[in-house]
């Protein structure tokens, strides 16, 4: 199903905030080996069948854990987790790195870790340095980012954005968050709950995914889309059904998305621009008019033609910019998509 939408990789939880291992971790029985009726090692199993389909595998893991004793002083969350006042600190840093080796050495290749919960004591000595070596020292090519909503630390590779794109700050968690010089990444939920909820109908349409995938790439970002899976392991309908759609949409259109970086035009109101080598997409989101000036960006322009058709549009470049006469027949409800050789 990730492959059939398009994805180029996939992040799957290998523990979060309740310190429960979703793999058979020798450092404690709080997995889902020992712990369920279930008894398999679920991450063994996908990075089998990613590493046959070809899909980068990334794992997220949480610093923050509610169930180690040794994680004191609490942080502002898991106060009710019902553990003793006391631990230490470093044995816990010990124990999660050591885990982490699990994974870094027992599931073959792995794209890249996705920290979470550093905020939750985000003043503490994380030794972090020490982490990151660590994974960058068992797999060099394994990127490290953090969701610590500030800027970039060193030994990162890439800044994610949470439920939001970058530089922006409609959330209200991220209000210390910077813009890096790394690569990006933003991450949004199919409806509103990062877990499967079934009291939450608040679907997002293919539409409006699709179109956070071409903004996330006009931001020069790439887009992890995080989908819940329900209790019995399975994808619900509704999400599969968008899936496909989205799929269906980068088999068609993916030559705009994939492989570009943000356009040399900055995002706007009516859309974002990507960019390949001498082609620049123009990504028309909300048509305002029949007619779309671009700002000059020190560029000639050959030609612009339709991508779906690679019909040729009229258009005046002067030194106010690219005057381009969009039609009204030609625009496509979700991403009307114009293509400029320079």
């Amino acid at each position: 199903l990730a492959k059939a939408a398009g994805m180029k990789y996939i992040t799957i939880t290998s523990k979060h905030h309740d310190g429960f291992a979703m793999w058979d971790s020798k450092l404690t029985d709080w997995d889902i080996v020992d712990r369920t009726p279930y008894g398999k090692d679920v991450l063994r199993m996908l990075s089998e069948e990613c590493k046959k389909q070809g899909i980068k595998l990334f794992f997220y893991h949480s610093h923050l854990d509610w169930f180690q004793e040794n994680y004191f002083p609490r942080g502002n969350t898991g106060q009710t987790a019902g553990r003793p006042d006391s631990g230490d600190w470093y044995k816990y840093l010990d124990y999660m790195d050591g885990q982490l080796s699990e994974l870094l050495t027992n599931y073959g290749d792995i794209g890249g870790i996705w920290f979470d919960g550093h905020w939750d004591k985000k003043d503490s000595d994380w030794r972090l340095d020490k982490t990151y070596s660590l994974i960058h020292r068992l797999q060099p090519a394994c990127l490290v980012g953090n969701n610590h909503h500030l800027a970039p630390f060193p030994g990162e590779d890439f800044q994610m954005f949470e439920k939001d794109l970058p530089g922006q700050k409609t959330t209200g968690f991220n209000p210390e968050q910077k813009i890096g010089e790394l690569p990006f990444e933003t991450c949004e939920t199919m409806n509103n709950a990062w877990g499967f909820n079934l009291q939450d109908k608040n679907y997002k349409s293919t539409k409006i995914l699709i179109q956070y995938l071409v903004k996330a790439a006009g931001y020069n970002s790439n887009f992890l889309l995080n989908v819940g899976p329900m209790p019995n392991g399975k994808i619900q309908p509704e999400f599969v059904n968008n899936l496909k759609e989205i799929g269906r949409w980068t088999d068609k259109y993916g030559e705009t998305i994939y492989g570009t970086r943000g356009g040399p035009v900055s995002p706007r109101t009516w859309g974002v621009t990507t960019q390949k080598a001498n082609k620049v997409y123009v990504h028309i989101l909300n048509a305002e008019d029949n007619n779309l000036l671009i700002p000059d960006f020190g560029k000639k322009v050959k030609n612009i033609t339709l991508f779906s058709t690679g019909a040729k549009l009229k258009f005046r470049q002067d030194a106010f910019g690219i005057a381009i006469s969009v039609p009204a027949e030609i625009l496509d409800e979700t991403d009307t998509i114009l293509v400029m050789e320079i």
